[in-house]
């Protein structure tokens, strides 16, 4: 299955979601790869400190041409792209080859506006294919009195095009730690918060290989 990590806006935690889930699909015994179509490269600067510092498993990078070749990512059994708008052109091309799109949406109304638009430009660029598009609210609000992130629960549901994960990854600090490390957030702290949430979001949308 090729998954495609993507969003119109910055900042919505592309990179982090598409290296945590790697590295959980590695330790799942799957065979996985992963493309980092964004110009940025924040993915690849990742799993470059994590090979860095010698941690295992390690997980192969794929350069971002290789979204032009079906049969080198028929190879994996898991292909994850993480892609933005810096490159419009690897965007469409990720969009061309994926079997599901996932989208990190941060708790705010220009973040539900953007989300609305990236689901027009999926439309406008899936042709005839289906594409699965689902989301989930990343980077909640940890406090109880602060709403922001129900509501934007509440709005990402009611959006047309899109299925609504309710899994969620709050704002904390581990998720930045672990990933300056080179390290996902349930190998960082295994029993804490940031790992339960996580685990959560990967048996959402991987429940097959859990059984």
């Amino acid at each position: 299955m090729i998954t495609m990590i993507g969003s119109l806006k910055g900042g919505s935690g592309k990179s982090t979601v598409t290296f945590n889930l790697a590295i959980w699909l590695k330790l799942a015994d799957s065979e996985v790869a992963v493309v980092d179509a964004d110009p940025q490269a924040t993915l690849s600067d990742v799993l470059m400190v994590r090979a860095e510092e010698g941690y295992h498993p390690t997980v192969p990078r794929l350069k971002a041409d290789v979204l032009k070749s079906a049969e080198a990512l028929a190879e994996y059994e898991q292909v994850l792209i993480d892609v933005g708008t810096a490159s419009m052109d690897n965007l469409k091309q990720a969009i061309a080859v994926a079997d599901r799109i996932l989208v990190p949406v941060p708790p705010s109304q220009a973040d539900i506006w953007s989300t609305q638009r990236f689901l027009r430009f999926v439309a406008a660029n899936a042709g005839d294919r289906d594409i699965e598009v689902l989301g989930f609210i990343n980077r909640a609000d940890t406090h109880h009195a602060i709403r922001e992130s129900d509501e934007a629960a509440a709005a990402l549901i009611s959006l047309p095009g899109i299925r609504y994960l309710k899994p969620r990854l709050a704002q904390r600090t581990v998720y930045r730690r672990s990933f300056s490390e080179g390290l996902a957030v349930f190998e960082q702290q295994p029993r804490g918060k940031g790992a339960a949430e996580w685990n959560a979001l990967a048996a959402a949308l991987y429940p097959d290989l859990l059984g």
